[in-house]
């Protein structure tokens, strides 16, 4: 048994083990401590946010970095001037658009109402026969255009000269060189005029609405001078001033009589051709004696 020894036995008493009472003994667990991990020679792994770096480049690296990072940034630069510039070009593009087709109108009207109204001033103050054709100087005005169906009201002046008449948002009656066309008050003839159909007015934008017997009135000095639309030609040269002659050619016209002729640019917003609008006289009413039936029916 375990501790116990026979008597007379020589050998030395075993000394109790302390878990002998308790069955088998337990082993003692020594931990050892671990040897130290070698390093591994392993390639560094690159960043994506940091250029690989060789023996001695890292100041080359960056030098790199930095030419880069100037060059996209006056990439950057030079794109956003660029856009700015365009932007600006567009919004001036813009503004011009509108100040043709809107603010000419918008200064044209004032100008020719003005006139307009200076010419029945004088016409009061001054009253008399109209004078002979050829008497007027350029950009004088002598007398009005009314074009009821159209709403059109507008001053009628010597000359068809751009900046002087037209621009004005006035109507230019032909009276020069070879162009001089006929007066109102004369008792036969073809009293000839132009006007803009698109900007600075535009008194004949929709002459080409007009149907045969509208009215067109010619106030005067002395009188009121009535005619009657009869024809139209949409497109024709520039060059075709037969359109204006007394007896106008393509008018239907066959023989002298006393007549009127309007003339603008066709295509809208062009001056490739010439639209031609035509009429005859109807009625000659002193202005003493009230405005026409085609006035007071409005």
């Amino acid at each position: 048994m375990n501790g116990l020894r026979p008597e007379g036995d020589p050998r030395p008493a075993a000394q109790p083990q302390p878990y002998a009472a308790y069955g088998t003994p337990r082993t003692r667990v020594v931990h050892q401590p671990l040897p130290p991990e070698q390093p591994v020679d392993r390639p560094p792994r690159p960043r994506p946010d940091v250029p690989a770096q060789g023996p001695g480049g890292g100041r080359a690296q960056r030098r790199k970095a930095a030419r880069r990072a100037a060059r996209a940034g006056v990439g950057v630069a030079v794109s956003r001037l660029l856009g700015e510039v365009f932007i600006t070009i567009g919004v001036l593009m813009l503004l011009f658009v509108a100040y043709q087709l809107w603010w000419t109108n918008v200064i044209a009207q004032q100008q020719a109402g003005g006139a307009a109204r200076s010419l029945r001033h004088s016409w009061e103050k001054d009253g008399g026969p109209d004078r002979d054709a050829g008497t007027f100087s350029p950009g004088e005005g002598f007398a009005i255009l009314y074009i009821p169906a159209l709403d059109v009201r507008t001053p009628i002046a010597e000359g068809t000269g751009k900046h002087q008449v037209l621009d004005r948002g006035m109507v230019g009656h032909y009276g020069g060189g070879t162009l001089t066309s006929a007066m109102p008050w004369d008792k036969r003839g073809n009293f000839a005029l132009a006007g803009h159909r698109n900007t600075h007015g535009e008194p004949f934008r929709y002459v080409n609405r007009l149907r045969p017997g509208d009215k067109i009135v010619v106030e005067t000095r002395s009188s009121f001078y009535t005619y009657e639309m009869t024809s139209r030609l949409d497109q024709t040269s520039p060059a075709n001033v037969d359109v204006i002659r007394p007896v106008p050619r393509g008018s239907g016209f066959t023989g002298p009589g006393r007549y009127i002729t309007l003339t603008t640019c066709t295509p809208e917003f062009t001056s490739t051709y010439r639209m031609i609008v035509w009429g005859k006289m109807v009625d000659e009413r002193p202005r003493g004696r009230g405005k026409p039936d085609a006035l007071v029916e409005r």
